[in-house]
C-alpha cells in the first residue's frame, strides 16, 4: 500500500491530511495524522445526525500499525523538505 496524497498544515490537533491506495488499487480518502500522546492515524469517519463521529472505514490492529508506520514515515519525510508532496 502507498500514501498517494498528503496535505500537512494544522487543523486544531490534525496534522495532516493523507489518502491511501491499496495493493489492489482502491483508494480509501480521509485519513489524518492527529498529534495526541505522540502522532497517531485516525481512519476515515462520518458525522452522524446525532452530531458524533463513528468511522467508516476500520482495521485489525496489525494493519493500523502498518498504515501508522507508513503515515508518519512520510509525514517526516514532508515535514523536513515542503508542506505537500503531491504523488
Amino acid at each position: 500500500m502507498e500514501i498517494i496524497n498528503m496535505k500537512k498544515g494544522s487543523w486544531g490537533k490534525v496534522r495532516a491530511f493523507f489518502d491511501l491506495k491499496t495493493n489492489e488499487g482502491i483508494v480509501i480518502k480521509g485519513f489524518k495524522i492527529v498529534q495526541g500522546d505522540g502522532m497517531f492515524v485516525g481512519f476515515p469517519s462520518a458525522k452522524s445526525k446525532d452530531g458524533e463521529y463513528y468511522p467508516t472505514v476500520t482495521a485489525d490492529n496489525d494493519l493500523k500499525n502498518e498504515i501508522n508506520q507508513l503515515a508518519n514515515s512520510v509525514y517526516d519525510k514532508i515535514h523536513t523538505e515542503n508542506d505537500e508532496v503531491p504523488f
